[in-house]
């Protein structure tokens, strides 16, 4: 196709056809006086020219260019028409050069659909785009780069204007969409005027951005907004230049506000909930000049309905609170999508101080609001810090880890309750729930509860997930080394119904040599699975781990593992399985990483099971779980007839040794001792006589029934005291305290003669003399810490509005 330009000289046009960049000259431009790879036709010439190729429009663009001139004649006012008529279908690209003076701005007005700011790099649905950049002396300052369908209605510039209007070379549009409305003088940079009508939203850039606002610049934004809608504004992207006068600042003109201007500065939150038009301006400061930095400022505003009750308060007493601060987000906070699309909940703690998050500190009594449709969106996370710095002051205090009613009386779901617990060294944390008891989180007993409880213990070197726990198990008490976490999360809405009784304690105790100690108390009917913690990374190198298993007395326990082997190779030192009951003469079961792990066994008495790691040769570590069921006990039939024999046989002795008594009575003469009256005690013929009147065998002093065996006997109870002592020892159940802590492994010299279980399924080979590894159970590697402390924790009509400036003659406000 041919095509023929015709450009008028007092049209003061340029155009001009190049190559696209990166494209190969696969396609060329002819004319009358050859061929070309481009061509440039000025004002006043009328040129005839052919591609040598179909598809130019893959090779070539084109340049547009108008210069107007307001300074030495009138401003062409009205329409800004795509001249000239009859270009070929190119990628184009149409620029408005007008020339104006600092004393006399201009306006842009556009047609509806008006227009959308968009961020460098980012492209617009049908590539129509345009960038509006103010000339200043010699500085050039890009306001934007916008699309269509927007609200941005108008676009007041300080001086002269390059406007250029970017079309796609299928694009079907055949007018700019924009008019120069009238010349006014303002004081600042620029105004630009958003018309926002409905619930929606718009986002807008300072100048430059994001490479930096102008130096001691003001520039405004005007947003005109229906009367019974209300906005907010909010600031996703900010920084601040290095000021060496003034301050960066911004200032709101509210109508209606008692203190007009508002003032503000960019890190505070922006005001909310305004009811109708406002203007909102940018001031910057005088930079160093040896560091200036950047201001820049990317933020929206959004408009929503006013809310039904935005008028109902909620107390939230966090006066006697100590360490502690409440936040409400909305759901998937802080994950959120930078810019919002939509109409927001927000949370005011006063009717023009609202955000989609607000913190809450305690010492303070709060009356908060809330702007929102679906307070089902809100979410509440919480932290909570407890602290101990000397475990006199400390030891005896328990702490209650429980919801405080100011945050569950909320009509808002809580999310997350955080509890950290600091401490110095040598003081670690008891954790305790004497009535519900915990359960751990394991594959085969999973909680089912609307809460569970993450526990997580931390130093600067390693971090260990002791594990997920919930209410209704029978973990009575865990002691823990370590900075602690634990965070409380709620699933589903039941959490306000099943807490109500939380019985989670904790307080600061001594040292513990173990990383993590739990005591367990199960229900006599039920099967507990117990895991290691860091499940299923495995427990860090050098950790030793126990539980204190309690065996009520008229039950027997079988301890069970999951799995046959600890599954790892050792690199440094061994790993240990120790279990020992909680009575005298009770042998210690002791497994290495490279034996079997024990085969199901009983336990009659209480228990501890204990868990030690070495350094593993490779990444895995050591992970293990066990399981604990209860029986009642069953009297042995073999101890029944043993009891049963005995009795007959004392039995037997009792009836022999009365008839013998009986038989000796008949037939044996009186037992020595007893009185015979048929002798004589007399020497025959004489009357004995003494100092008394009565003689000895007369008062019957010396006369004795039977003779008692205490009696014959009597210097042998004398040196036992008064008691006989058995010569044959006999068992005697042990009735003393339990000891509080695990067992330790047999010494070395012991270590050849470990006692196993009579149910073991073979016998360790001895102990050769290099295998001399020292036990690692309840105690730690060499060097290793042994511990810190944990932590304490808009509408139809003519939408024209003034703006915030002097009156012009040509009607727009400054």
């Amino acid at each position: 196709a041919s095509f023929t330009v015709s450009l008028h000289k007092a049209d003061n046009t340029t155009v001009m056809i190049k190559l696209r960049p990166g494209v190969l000259p696969s396609c060329q431009i002819r004319i009358k006086n050859g061929i070309r790879s481009e061509l440039k036709i000025k004002p006043g010439e009328n040129v005839t020219f052919t591609f040598t190729c179909r598809t130019p429009e893959k090779y070539f663009i084109m340049e547009i260019q108008k210069n107007i001139d307001c300074v030495s004649g009138p401003c062409p006012f009205g329409d800004v028409h795509l001249y000239p008529l009859g270009l070929p279908r190119l990628n184009r690209t149409y620029i408005w050069d007008v020339k104006a003076s600092t004393k006399a701005g201009l306006e842009l007005k556009f047609s509806t659909p008006w227009l959308r700011q968009i961020e460098p790099g980012e492209t617009c649905p049908d590539s129509i785009s345009y960038s509006i950049s103010s000339c200043i002396d010699k500085a050039t300052v890009n306001i934007g780069t916008f699309c269509r369908n927007g609200s941005v209605s108008r676009v007041k510039l300080l001086g002269g204007v390059v406007m250029s209007l970017h079309l796609p070379w299928h694009s079907p549009l055949t007018t700019s969409g924009f008019n120069i409305a009238n010349r006014t003088s303002i004081k600042r940079l620029c105004i630009i005027e958003s018309i926002l009508k409905g619930e929606s939203s718009v986002t807008l850039m300072s100048p430059n951005y994001p490479l930096g606002f102008p130096e001691d610049e003001l520039m405004t934004w005007q947003f005109v907004i229906p009367s019974n809608m209300r906005a907010s504004v909010f600031f996703h992207n900010y920084s601040l230049s290095n000021c060496e006068r003034k301050e960066e600042r911004v200032e709101y003109y509210i109508p209606g506000s008692p203190s007009n201007p508002e003032v503000f500065k960019l890190s505070d939150s922006q005001p909310a909930n305004i009811a109708g038009t406002f203007n909102m301006s940018l001031q910057g400061c005088d930079q160093d000049a040896q560091n200036p930095g950047i201001l820049r400022l990317l933020f929206q505003v959004v408009v929503q309905h006013p809310q039904v009750d935005e008028n109902v308060t909620h107390l939230v007493d966090l006066s006697k609170e100590k360490n502690m601060t409440v936040t409400i987000h909305l759901e998937g906070w802080p994950s959120l999508i930078p810019l919002i699309s939509e109409p927001i909940c927000l949370i005011c703690k006063d009717p023009r101080t609202c955000d989609r998050v607000l913190t809450l500190a305690s010492g303070a009594v709060y009356r908060i609001s809330f702007l929102c449709k679906d307070l089902s969106r809100l979410r509440i996370t919480a932290e909570k810090g407890i602290g101990c710095m000397d475990i006199r002051w400390c030891q005896r205090k328990i702490y209650s880890l429980s919801v405080p009613k100011a945050i569950t009386q909320l009509p808002i779901r809580l999310h997350k309750f955080i509890w950290k617990l600091l401490a110095t060294d040598l003081i670690n944390v008891e954790i305790t729930s004497p009535s519900l008891k915990l359960q751990q989180h394991v594959p085969e007993q999973r909680c089912n509860t609307s809460y569970s409880y993450s526990i997580v213990s931390a130093t600067p070197e390693t971090e260990l997930n002791v594990g997920v726990f919930c209410p209704g198990g029978s973990i009575e008490k865990i002691q823990m080394r370590n900075n602690i976490t634990i965070s409380l999360k709620t699933f589903g809405k039941g959490f306000i119904n099943e807490s109500i009784p939380q019985d989670l304690k904790m307080s600061f105790v001594p040292h513990i040599k173990d990383e993590c100690i739990f005591t367990v108390s199960p229900n006599p009917k039920a099967k507990v699975y117990l895991q290691t913690p860091n499940w299923p990374y495995g427990l860090p190198p050098y950790v030793s781990i126990s539980w204190f298993i309690i065996v009520p007395s008229k039950q027997t326990a079988r301890l069970g593992f999951s799995k046959d082997r600890m599954g790892i190779a050792c690199e440094t030192g061994r790993a240990y399985v120790n279990i020992k009951e909680e009575t005298l003469g009770a042998e210690e079961v002791v497994r290495r990483e490279d034996e079997l792990l024990p085969q199901p066994r009983n336990m009659h008495h209480n228990f501890w099971v204990n868990v030690s790691n070495c350094k593993p040769v490779d990444k895995t570590q050591l992970t293990l779980q066990f399981w604990v069921t209860f029986a009642d006990k069953q009297i042995d039939l073999g101890i029944i007839l043993a009891v049963v024999a005995g009795a007959g046989v004392l039995t037997a002795i009792g009836l022999t040794v009365c008839c013998v008594k009986k038989k000796k009575k008949k037939t044996q003469n009186p037992m020595v001792g007893v009185y015979n009256a048929n002798v004589n005690t007399q020497m025959p013929g004489k009357k004995g006589k003494g100092l008394f009147g009565k003689g000895r065998q007369n008062n019957e002093s010396h006369v004795y029934a039977v003779i008692d065996d205490a009696v014959v006997y009597g210097h042998l109870l004398k040196e036992s005291n008064g008691s006989v002592t058995p010569e044959v020892d006999v068992y005697r159940p042990f009735d003393g305290p339990i000891g509080s802590l695990p067992p330790s492994p047999p010494p070395l010299s012991f270590r050849k003669d470990i006692k196993r279980s009579s149910n073991t399924e073979e016998e360790p080979p001895p102990l050769t003399d290099t295998d001399q590894d020292t036990y690692t159970f309840a105690h730690q590697k060499s060097g290793q810490s042994e511990g810190n402390g944990d932590a304490n924790e808009k509408d139809k009509g003519d939408t024209s509005v003034p703006l915030l400036e002097d009156k012009g003659q040509d009607g727009l406000v400054e």
